[in-house]
């Protein structure tokens, strides 16, 4: 059970993540989700955050994390723009084209946040080959979840 007591306020909960965690599922040490009040909430002031609830086996964890729900949303907005970057990125020799790094500018805000590749990372061509990799292997989990997601977003009017 996520626990009541603490800082995070939860309103809206997922009590059993750990058996749909991906491939951790039923071994996770993340054992739930929730949508609450944010732990960082002054008077006056009241925010809602995400939560993933971490459990060692004996204690709550120190790792359990809490985000804003816009900062949930822009990684759902990264993941599916990197995910719609190696739909095609087949056709370049590292899976990117090194004149072009950006992949996308997506307005937010009256700004836009830019998505490209990281070039400062020394062994880019390595990772990003073991990236390409690692989504390709989750694709099953991954694309369910964007399914899903999509679905529910239309649903909703979006």
């Amino acid at each position: 059970m996520i626990p009541v007591n603490l800082k995070h306020k939860p309103v809206i909960v997922v009590p059993n993540y750990e058996d749909v965690d991906g491939k951790l599922a039923y071994q996770s040490d993340a054992k739930g989700l929730s949508l609450g009040l944010a732990q960082w909430n002054d008077r006056g002031k009241v925010d809602i955050s995400a939560k993933i609830w971490r459990h060692t086996g004996g204690k709550w964890s120190r790792q359990s994390e809490e985000m804003p729900l816009h900062r949930v949303l822009d990684l759902a907005i990264l993941i599916a723009r990197a995910k719609g970057h190696f739909n095609e990125a087949y056709k370049y020799e590292h899976f990117y084209d090194k004149e072009q790094t950006e992949l996308d500018r997506i307005g937010l805000q009256g700004d836009a946040m830019t998505v490209q590749i990281c070039e400062e990372n020394p062994y880019i061509d390595e990772d990003i080959e073991l990236f390409q990799q690692v989504l390709r292997d989750n694709d099953e989990l991954l694309s369910e979840r964007l399914r899903i997601l999509s679905k529910l977003l239309k649903e909703s009017g979006y």
